[in-house]
């Protein structure tokens, strides 16, 4: 089972939005796929690398297009915790706070 923290769903809208000003459809595939991504982890949930910032072995992340999915193994499945530009520095203490 895949879910989303509230944090994790406000950048996949911020991130489908700012596609849609140049256009509707790649943001459309876009968001759709980085959601497909997450669900395929609760198949393969060790198939991201250990954060470099957090060196735990249960918060992961994968990379797909320009974002870092940071993703936690739990009991459950899979919580995504944050999606973050490459390029954008990592902030732990957001990646953590609504664990």
């Amino acid at each position: 089972m895949v879910t989303w923290s509230n944090d994790a769903i406000l950048a996949l809208k911020q991130i489908h939005d700012f596609i849609a000003l140049d256009s509707r459809h790649y943001a459309q595939k876009v968001a759709l796929e980085l959601w497909g991504y997450a669900e395929e982890l609760s198949l393969f949930p060790h198939k991201g690398r250990i954060v470099p910032e957090m060196r735990q072995k249960l918060i992961r992340e994968v990379f797909i297009y320009s974002y870092r999915m940071i993703y936690q193994i739990s009991t459950t499945g899979i919580i995504v915790l944050q999606l973050v530009h490459q390029r954008k520095k990592l902030n732990k203490k957001v990646v953590l706070s609504k664990n």
